[in-house]
């Protein structure tokens, strides 16, 4: 398999977008994981506990220990979930939209580091093949 193969390509990228989040983050509060929780409960407020740990393929009791985290925090509260009283759903509180922020202005420079020297219309192309590969993959 060559080294530079789709899966191998993108695999490093997302590696390398991850080391830099980290190091763009140092001094936050909030760990990777934090994060990239915190984004995808502001993409889908109210989220079962439960799809927000396979959509961060995490185990459910990892994923509880995180929202513990955020919780005590003060970015996040559980309520239950008026159709499974065994389930919870998660909000984002006020005091998230800071660090909803900080995670965005880091992205925004990542993004800018990253598609440096790579025509806009070249960067909108890869845009939309990325998203219709995930569409894609995700509807199997």
């Amino acid at each position: 398999m060559r080294p530079d193969s789709l899966g191998f390509l993108l695999g490093d990228v997302s590696r390398l977008l991850r080391r830099a989040f980290q190091h763009s983050m140092e001094g936050s509060p909030l760990t990777l994981a934090q994060a990239r929780a915190l984004v995808h409960i502001a993409r889908h407020e109210g989220v079962r506990q439960v799809d927000l740990a396979e959509t961060l393929e995490v185990q459910p009791i990892t994923l509880a220990r995180l929202i513990d985290q955020l919780a005590v925090s003060g970015v996040v509260e559980r309520r239950p979930d008026a159709n499974d009283r065994r389930a919870y759903r998660v909000f984002l509180t006020p005091a998230a939209a800071p660090h909803l922020a900080a995670i965005d202005e880091a992205g925004a420079a990542i993004r800018a580091i990253a598609l440096q020297d790579v025509d806009p219309q070249q960067a909108e192309i890869l845009h939309l093949a990325l998203s219709k590969m995930r569409d894609n993959l995700g509807s199997r």
